[in-house]
């Protein structure tokens, strides 16, 4: 899918990022609060844009997303991510869909794909690609919930294609469906409660209060995306470096809980997955573990608690508390007491109370 948008088709885009950043809701991506300004309006990126080509590149399942949540001993990938890296591929058709466009008449162009301050998802609905639906994703009328986006500034002055509308009507499955709440009102998101902020984003312990409703989903989350009743118009994508690999589609966690730095790379290489590094990725795994109630995985969160980073080393505490307090018990008797990081400390302290 492509349309075309001009740069001041979004005004109300920085009002509305303003009100997102004054409540606190992007956690810890101060990323987004150090750009802001940039992000309202295109122009303060490129003084010199006069279009914005906007691209969308359909990557649906073949398969129900939400099927895999009832293995709790498998662990769930969001779809967009159990492929190759999407930022390589479609920045590729960018490039050469730009060079066409520079050959064909005398401008300049900057290509962007989730890597620079752009809004792509206001962008896109403003070049008539879809809408943003309650759960502030972008809709389509043609593919439902399953796009990527890029976006090629150019200084080239092209004819803007109409805005989509809105078309979620009273329709609310995506809010009532999320497990964590993390929709305050509809097409508002607090990141703080997102699983795929959590799983992605959040470089600490995930807040206690949430890891129970997180269930084994361990890199992201699609529930909210998965059961917009436009995606009955969708189609599963057919660019085959964004099909999901087979040792991605349902990961044991055991086998995930195993990974060193050099295995979770080699797993993961040209995956998004890969940039979030073992730790993180692990700390995930351990709470689908704590959350699995397979009692056979205990043996995985127990020698966790000795690994090099305090990150895992927290959320192996956690997990082995939640399947076996027993044997944390003797753990924390036998390791608690030679732990340093204050982090974790508070891990041990937090399943001390649960214990009394």
């Amino acid at each position: 899918m492509i349309g075309v948008a001009r740069p001041d088709s979004i005004p109300r885009a920085m009002e509305r990022l303003r009100e997102f950043l004054a409540a606190g809701a992007h956690g810890d991506m101060s990323w987004m609060a150090t750009k802001a300004d940039r992000r309202g309006d295109p122009r303060a990126l490129w003084s010199e844009v006069r279009s914005i080509v906007m691209l969308g590149v359909n990557y649906g399942p073949d398969s129900d997303p939400l099927a895999l949540l009832k293995q709790r001993t498998q662990g769930t990938i969001s779809v967009y991510a159990r492929g190759d890296d999407y930022h390589d591929l479609i920045k590729r058709r960018l490039k050469r869909l730009g060079r066409w466009l520079v050959s064909a008449a005398d401008g300049d162009i900057k290509v962007f794909v989730d890597t620079a301050p752009v809004m792509e998802k206001p962008l896109a609905e403003a070049a008539g690609l879809g809408w943003q639906g309650k759960h502030t994703n972008l809709v389509s009328l043609e593919f439902g919930s399953w796009l990527f986006l890029g976006a090629i500034f150019t200084t080239l002055d092209l004819p803007p294609d109409a805005p989509m509308h809105d078309h979620c009507g009273t329709c609310h499955a995506c809010l009532d469906v999320c497990p964590t709440a993390a929709f305050p009102a509809p097409y508002q998101l607090d990141a703080r409660r997102c699983i795929s902020y959590l799983t992605i984003e959040h470089k600490g312990a995930i807040p206690r209060a949430l890891r129970p409703l997180m269930g084994n989903r361990i890199y992201g989350c699609d529930d909210c995306l998965a059961v917009c009743p436009w995606n009955k118009f969708a189609r599963a994508g057919r660019e085959m470096k964004l099909t999901a690999r087979a040792a991605l589609r349902a990961p044991e966690l055991a086998r995930l809980a195993r990974l060193d730095d050099a295995a979770f790379r080699m797993l993961f290489a040209k995956s998004a997955v890969k940039r979030i590094g073992r730790a993180r990725f692990v700390r995930n795994v351990l709470i689908a573990i704590g959350n699995s109630g397979d009692t056979g995985l205990a043996d995985e969160a127990e020698r966790l608690l000795g690994d090099a980073s305090p990150l895992v080393r927290g959320a192996a505490v956690w997990a082995l508390g939640r399947l076996d307090r027993p044997r944390l018990e003797l753990c924390a008797r036998e390791r608690g007491a030679a732990e340093s990081d204050p982090e974790v400390i508070a891990e041990w302290a937090a399943a001390g109370q649960e214990w009394k």
